[in-house]
């Protein structure tokens, strides 16, 4: 077996860079454009996108919506307080959870959220520690989620997220994630509009981000790291989309890391795309030959994470920690509320 060094990916980011609040407008962030073939970079504002696509391009974005996944409650025995974040549904009223502390909530244990609007029993410890959790309620579950529920933000954004909406994209539809597909919250609705009147088609595929997306790389060798499965669906008329402009001669340019990564799952060796849904655990790092993407938008990553990895698949490693090194400098502002930079 081949070996791939996780310190290959690591580069040092000053604490301060990491953005704790999104900006007031959310397309007035800062772009950092990566030519990948000559590692050329310019710095410009991020709705100077417009200037970097082509009326046959087609822009695929991921419609995914933030669920306010994290729970707070006490255990219907003791009170103890017990912190819940849902992971993913694996029945009606049954999902995957993580569980803070996990010691104190053994299968039968009763956890009792909003004064018993929405209660949980713990039904099952998975892998990892998970939680199986089914819950019972009167109404629908999604509106009391959103009475109760928090949204998930990552580790490492420590202040509170005054306004909900802005953890989620203008375009996120379908229920299901556990973080953001980040890249997209650049996007405003006349950005969009602007994009389209250009002859930009944009396709909408969907991946619910799970919170594999930040699980830190553990081996040292990655290419023994196993990536957490994701549930995608690209629906005949988006998948049309992107052929169609494969078939043109046309580009096709990915919002995100997820989005990247739905296509490329969704793909046949020949680089068109199927239909379907699925589940996908693919994981893209240098050496990988992309079937599909011609370009990609996406925010600056974690050192050393997988998604790091999948940028230098796309860019090459040297330009693109080059280009981080470069951002670091330019007092980029990074991670889920930062800046962002385009690959073409």
């Amino acid at each position: 077996m081949k070996t791939m060094n996780v310190r290959d990916f690591y580069f040092d980011l000053p604490q301060e860079l990491i953005a704790q609040d999104p900006l007031e407008d959310r397309s007035s962030s800062r772009l950092l454009v990566l030519d990948r073939e000559t590692g050329e970079t310019e710095h410009r504002c991020f709705r100077d996108i417009l200037e970097y696509l082509r009326p046959d391009d087609c822009l695929v974005i991921n419609d995914t919506k933030v669920l306010p996944a994290r729970l707070f409650g006490v255990k219907e025995d003791t009170n103890a307080k017990i912190e819940v974040l849902l992971l993913k549904r694996t029945e009606a009223d049954v999902w995957e959870t993580l569980v803070k502390p996990g010691k104190k909530c053994r299968p039968g244990t009763v956890i009792v959220f909003g004064d018993g609007l929405l209660k949980g029993v713990v039904i099952d410890v998975v892998q990892e520690g998970n939680r199986l959790i089914r819950f019972s309620y009167d109404g629908i579950f999604e509106e009391i989620l959103d009475q109760l529920g928090q949204m998930p933000l990552p580790p490492y954004i420590t202040h509170q997220l005054k306004d909900k909406t802005r953890y989620q994209t203008v375009y996120a539809k379908h229920d299901g994630s556990a973080a953001a597909p980040t890249a997209g919250l650049h996007f405003t609705k006349e950005l969009l509009g602007q994009i389209e009147d250009m002859g930009v088609k944009i396709a909408h595929v969907t991946l619910h981000v799970g919170l594999g997306t930040f699980r830190p790389v553990k081996v040292e060798n990655i290419l023994e790291h196993h990536m957490h499965s994701e549930f995608y669906v690209v629906e005949e008329d988006e998948a049309k989309k992107i052929n169609d402009t494969k078939r043109h001669g046309g580009r096709v340019i990915c919002v995100g890391t997820t989005s990247c990564r739905t296509i490329e799952s969704a793909a046949g060796e020949d680089g068109y795309l199927k239909a379907g849904s699925g589940w996908t655990d693919i994981f893209i790092y240098p050496g990988y030959q992309f079937k599909v993407l011609d370009g990609l938008i996406t925010n600056f990553h974690l050192p050393e994470s997988t998604l790091v990895m999948l940028v230098s698949a796309f860019a090459g490693r040297e330009h693109v920690l080059k280009a981080y090194e470069e951002a670091v400098r330019e007092q980029y502002r990074f991670f889920s509320f930062g800046d962002a930079m385009l690959l073409v």
